[in-house]
């Protein structure tokens, strides 16, 4: 959430980085409000300061025997017109944390100014997208020659985007997790947590998914519940409204089911794995200081694409641009693996720096070398998303015979056996 202070400060560029992300806000009715709140406030502090003074003039009246009636009438038509003042501006401060729950992170200044996905640049690239002298087939095709999932038996059972995995497929899961949660506590220093995977409304709002994205939520509304879309919400919230005492950074990392329903992604990209309702990430979450964040967010992503590079994945590197990035982000690169059968790139880690966007919001703080307490910078990417990659160690390791050689990596994780067949 931005600070309505800092709204007020920097209105120009508030407005311009909302014109970036293609977003209308109106910034100047906002401030109105606030001016009102603190026209409110201004004339409440002052009837406040004047009912003391009056009161204790009843006093000293009634000490020297005089009649203290009218002073009394008055200091009690003062306190009422002071409650009615407080009345307005918590009405007036509810208005306006509504609306600041609605506008989006300001871009940083390094995010590429751009409309749409089309203005992302490429920022690098790893490894070389798979040939073959054979043709390549999709990995729905491959998947269900292998048994390694039922796509008609998972939709029978929850409804479409609701793979169910069997076999190989359901011990590859499980050895992806297990592989990725073990090379970011072991290697890269992140503390694991197992989260709810339901949370409430507080929390959602923590993170930025509410109250905006409200449609894209499953709800359980008898608890007052979410399920949640990404480990993102439990984790980061795992702070929320305290002061961080330890040093920072804090490094987590957890694996949870995630839910989505993507109400506006309907017929979109749905065959196979690609895009799903329920899906299994291993997620990274950071608190850091806030003039830490910017080399923190380049290791988280130098972590993400660690597990890519150890599986011997071709992958890219892209910076969202103002338009295309995030509602609660300031910066994201987007990592996008190579699917050679289905000739397209697909995202498998968002790697965010939010500044203290969340942290406002959640009201995360830390206190400083100074003693003073402020807000942490946090930060999160997929370490990664495992539907697409699923369907990158299928389409990139099928071999002529239509087997599938997994890497070497998974070995300890598949009990050796990295040729999948039927």
């Amino acid at each position: 959430m931005l600070d309505i202070r800092f709204i007020r400060e920097n209105q120009a560029a508030v407005e311009i980085g909302m014109k970036n992300r293609s977003v209308d806000v109106d910034v100047a009715g906002l401030l109105a409000l606030d001016d009102q709140r603190r026209s409110l406030v201004t004339q409440a502090e002052g009837l406040k300061a004047e009912k003391n003074a009056r009161s204790k003039q009843i006093g000293e009246v009634m000490k020297a025997g005089g009649d203290a009636d009218a002073v009394k009438i008055k200091v009690r038509e003062m306190g009422d017109s002071i409650v009615t003042l407080d009345e307005q501006v918590r009405t007036l401060e509810t208005s306006i944390r509504e609306q600041l729950l609605y506008i989006p992170n300001l871009p940083s200044e390094q995010t590429p100014v751009g409309s749409s996905e089309e203005d992302n640049p490429v920022v690098r690239s790893w490894g070389e997208p798979k040939s073959a002298d054979f043709e390549l087939q999709p990995h729905w095709d491959l998947g269900q020659q292998l048994g390694l999932f039922d796509l008609e038996r998972g939709a029978k059972l929850s409804g479409s985007g609701f793979p169910l995995f069997t076999g190989a497929g359901a011990r590859l899961e499980r050895a992806l997790i297990q592989f990725m949660l073990n090379l970011h506590t072991e290697e890269h220093g992140y503390v694991e947590v197992a989260p709810p995977f339901f949370c409430n409304e507080a929390t959602m709002t923590g993170t930025g998914q509410l109250p905006k994205f409200t449609e894209d939520m499953y709800a359980m509304p008898v608890d007052g519940l979410y399920a949640i879309p990404t480990a993102e919400v439990p984790v980061t919230n795992m702070y929320a409204n305290e002061i961080l005492d330890q040093a920072l950074p804090i490094l987590h990392v957890a694996y949870t089911p995630c839910f989505r329903r993507e109400a506006g992604a309907a017929g979109k990209d749905t065959r196979g794995l690609q895009r799903l309702h329920q899906f299994d990430k291993v997620e990274m979450v950071k608190f850091t200081r806030p003039e830490d964040s910017v080399a923190e967010h380049e290791k988280l992503t130098a972590n993400a694409e660690a597990v890519l590079q150890a599986l011997n994945l071709p992958y890219r590197v892209i910076e969202l641009c103002t338009g295309d990035i995030g509602f609660s982000a300031s910066r994201c690169y987007d990592i996008e693996l190579w699917a050679p059968a289905l000739k397209k790139w697909l995202e498998v880690s968002s790697c965010s720096n939010f500044g203290d966007y969340q942290a406002r919001r959640a009201n995360i703080r830390y206190r400083n070398e100074e003693g003073k307490v402020a807000f942490v910078h946090t930060l999160n990417g997929s370490g990664v998303a495992l539907p697409r990659l699923v369907i990158a160690l299928l389409e990139n390791g099928q071999q002529a015979d239509g087997s599938i050689v997994l890497p070497e990596a998974l070995a300890p994780y598949m009990q050796d056996n990295i040729v999948l067949t039927s």
